[in-house]
């Protein structure tokens, strides 16, 4: 039949093309790049550098850096973020940290879709969380346990829990967060206080 969309493409519907634009614009907002470029570079930093330590580094050696300072030590975290839970029942364990990062993930997803555009200080925020969950999680998956080698301590006093990468970027992530939460309350503040005064 003469004019049928299905046997002449030229003339499929306006409206899907304009979807698909729509869709691709979506993908390009600023925030999932920021989302993909963060990731990028903190997972495959993570990942290299833990593939360094475990193939020059025996478990348990250490090489000073920074001396009374800051050491490379090769450990295997089976617990969370800087050895906490390490010594749970592993029954518990490793269902729990496989378990988890998913949950955390989804929910940053969700929350990640309502950032507005012009926020990419948040986006950057939860970039960093998300990158570093997913940056953990593929050792746990691979390995039942999480390669940890950032050891600072003062002389042989006192020892910071052993870290990596990963930790790393949630920790300033977390902390980006909570910092912009602070910043948006005192403005809100500020800006009721104005009207206030008026």
């Amino acid at each position: 039949m003469r004019g049928d969309s299905k046997d002449n493409p030229s003339l499929e519907p306006k409206s899907s093309k304009f979807n698909l634009k729509l869709e691709w614009k979506a993908v390009l907002k600023k925030k999932y790049l920021i989302l993909l470029v963060v990731s990028i570079l903190v997972i495959g930093i993570d990942q290299i550098t833990k593939t360094l330590i475990t193939g020059k580094f025996r478990l348990g050696e250490s090489v000073s850096v920074i001396r009374d300072f800051f050491d490379l030590t090769y450990v295997r975290n089976p617990g969370a973020a800087f050895g906490m839970l390490a010594q749970a029942n592993p029954a518990f364990r490793i269902p729990f940290f496989i378990c988890i990062p998913f949950i955390a993930l989804l929910s940053i997803a969700l929350i990640f879709r309502k950032i507005s555009e012009n926020d990419t200080k948040f986006a950057a925020a939860l970039s960093l969380v998300v990158a570093g969950a997913i940056g953990n999680l593929v050792d746990r998956l691979n390995f039942g346990y999480v390669i940890d080698f950032l050891d600072f301590h003062w002389k042989h006093g006192y020892h910071f829990p052993v870290f990596n990468v990963a930790d790393s970027s949630i920790c300033i992530g977390v902390g980006l967060i909570m910092l912009d939460l602070v910043c948006s309350s005192k403005e809100k503040g500020s800006r009721l206080n104005v009207s206030r005064a008026h």
